[in-house]
């Protein structure tokens, strides 16, 4: 049975157990964050720790732990759940209280962690890529925060679903922001182009790395707002996330992207990304 990590104990999972009254379950108020776990190394500590920050101070509450804390708590528990590829979920609520909705003036935290098996993606299954849709985006104007509130992301996801597609790409006010659960890259006449961050989009790990990736092997690459129509017309469109990595979409609201196959510039940052992974697996501890 999978160990999870519960308010400075780890347990198996079917004896953690949070109160009612914690405000996590009854406001949806906590934030979280997902990281990849390659060889036993998580993937982009920093930067996740970074996102993690970022998103309790938007809600107006304090990170319990330090960093090193993290670190330590993070890599026992992948310790103590096998040595395979993994996907760390990390909640912060702001923990039991009475049910009113004014902060509790001293808060007491819920922290909680787990660790799941993570499948890495297929090349070969991936070449012929997914399905997407696209749907308004009528979230509120905080996606920057990791917000375990995820109702609409939820909803928004399962359009995509009831029409046999993997994902919902959504639009806001003319222009394609992000995925209901992913973050959006499109190609167009060989340059890569993803959103600027800002409140309608959260800011991605993922999305960060492939910038980067393209920087240091000369592809050329920009962030600029995709209208609806230039997402329509792309060359090339992605998806990217912690746990997709990065999948091509071949089509979209029924209609083939580009020739409908996964396109060349996705198959080199592809190879790009997992020779990334490789080296983090081979790095000394």
């Amino acid at each position: 049975m999978a160990i999870v990590y519960l308010n400075g104990q780890f347990v198996p999972e079917d004896q953690a157990h949070v109160s009612v009254l914690d405000r996590g379950f009854i406001f949806g108020d906590g934030v979280y964050e997902v990281i990849p776990v390659y060889g036993a190394r998580l993937f982009r500590l920093d930067e996740h720790i970074d996102r993690l920050d970022n998103s309790l101070n938007a809600i107006r509450l304090t990170n319990p732990l330090t960093r090193p804390q993290w670190k330590n708590l993070l890599t026992t528990l992948v310790e103590q759940n096998g040595t395979g590829d993994l996907a760390v979920y990390l909640q912060i609520t702001r923990g039991v209280a009475k049910r009113d909705h004014a902060l509790p003036s001293e808060p007491k935290h819920t922290v909680f962690a787990m660790a799941n098996p993570l499948s890495p993606p297929n090349k070969a299954e991936l070449l012929n890529g997914v399905a997407a849709i696209t749907h308004d985006d009528y979230r509120w104007k905080n996606c920057h925060i990791k917000s375990i509130s995820l109702l609409p992301n939820i909803l928004l996801r399962q359009q995509a679903i009831d029409a046999g597609a993997l994902e919902t790409i959504l639009i806001r006010d003319e222009e394609a922001t992000e995925g209901a659960a992913s973050n959006l890259f499109i190609v167009n006449n060989g340059t890569i182009i993803t959103p600027p961050k800002g409140q309608f989009l959260l800011p991605g790990i993922t999305r960060d790395l492939i910038l980067e990736l393209a920087q240091k092997n000369n592809l050329a690459h920009q962030e600029a707002s995709i209208s609806a129509t230039q997402l329509q017309q792309a060359q090339e469109v992605w998806l990217t996330s912690s746990m997709k990595e990065i999948l091509p979409v071949t089509r979209l609201d029924d209609a083939p992207v580009g020739d409908g196959k996964a396109g060349p510039v996705w198959s080199t940052m592809f190879d790009l990304y997992q020779d990334f992974k490789q080296q983090l697996r081979t790095q000394s501890a």
